[in-house]
């Protein structure tokens, strides 16, 4: 499974509505489990993002989460892949 963390910053019509967040995050989550990905801790956070997500799961799925999500509006992603200790180490037994 493929680790993924999100920045997310709300866009002007996610702030108007921000009331709503924790909604949209139990909507953003049932849409995460129906792609069968993970979604492994989420923060809401000041400054320079608005909240910070872990989804775990298929590279493919979470594209698709992502773009779903941003067609909706309230938010605008930046998102990393990260990789575990023993997912980097198998990574640098390549640099041979």
């Amino acid at each position: 499974m493929a680790t993924f963390i999100s920045l997310v910053s709300f866009t002007d019509q996610g702030i108007r509505n921000v009331k709503d967040s924790p909604d949209r995050f139990v909507a953003f989550k049932a849409m995460a489990e129906q792609l069968g990905l993970s979604v492994k801790a989420a923060y809401w956070t000041v400054g320079n993002h608005d909240m910070v997500l872990i989804v775990e799961g298929p590279e493919d799925a979470a594209t698709t989460l992502l773009l779903k999500v941003g067609t909706l509006g309230n938010v605008r992603t930046q998102t990393l892949r990260g990789y575990s200790e023993q997912e980097f180490r198998g990574l640098l037994g390549g640099l041979r």
